[in-house]
């Protein structure tokens, strides 16, 4: 019996010691403290205000930088784990691609950020709305327009390309944490992402990658044409 009683004892106190861990690993997000990351950064840690590039209130006005507003939170933090390169990081997903891409500024900053400030940012980016979307730039050319709208709305059949509204959503709302909205993104910076999956710089496109394998059977004006469509979606 006492024999018994000292195992019950011992496997209670390691449950209780795992129910801690568990409970220290959760993170609770702080969108007030993650507010002051976005608009102040940390100058101690080398970490610059989010705003310089994403824009005040997330509403980004550099073309080839994204809009965050309103972004699920899962989806910002996925993002800012995958262009962390460190070795205590996540593998290897994005690389620069020079022209199309700035990942090489958030491969600068995202080893800086604990878990704690990626899930604060999220938390209060995802609360913002977006107020200045980008817009389409060939909104008069009605032939472009309607094969950006025949690509987003049907995809490419005799290519194996799917209807992108068939997870971002008919009106560009994407999927929460899964896959982000593109409604009202900057169209250069939609085809800079498009062009980096496609040559295989971006390779954090969904399961297996899809968005490579999607975006290599697209051709230039195929991408220029939905990423333009995609930011006049509304």
């Amino acid at each position: 019996m006492k024999q018994l009683l000292k195992g019950l004892g011992i496997a209670l106190a390691l449950a209780t010691c795992t129910q801690t861990a568990l409970a220290q690993d959760v993170i609770t997000p702080d969108p007030k403290r993650g507010e002051l990351l976005f608009t102040q950064g940390d100058a101690e840690r080398g970490v610059i205000p989010c705003f310089s590039c994403h824009g005040e209130g997330a509403n980004s006005v550099i073309a080839t930088q994204p809009s965050l507003a309103g972004h699920p939170a899962g989806y910002i933090i996925k993002q800012l784990d995958n262009l962390d390169l460190t070795p205590e990081g996540t593998q290897k997903h994005r690389n620069n691609y020079e022209g199309f891409t700035n990942a090489m500024v958030m491969m600068a900053i995202a080893p800086s950020l604990t878990p704690q400030d990626r899930a604060d940012i999220a938390a209060y980016v995802s609360g913002l709305k977006l107020t200045g979307p980008a817009n389409s730039q060939h909104a008069g050319d009605l032939e472009f327009v309607h094969k950006g709208r025949q690509i987003w709305r049907a995809g490419i059949p005799e290519r194996n390309v799917p209807a992108c509204a068939a997870c971002h959503g008919v009106a560009g709302r994407g999927m929460p944490d899964e896959f982000p909205f593109l409604a009202g993104q900057h169209p250069e910076y939609i085809y800079g992402q498009l062009r980096a999956f496609a040559d295989g710089f971006r390779k954090n496109g969904g399961t297996e990658n899809m968005m490579g394998t999607i975006a290599n059977r697209m051709s230039i004006d195929d991408m220029k044409a939905v990423a333009d469509y995609a930011a006049g979606l509304r």
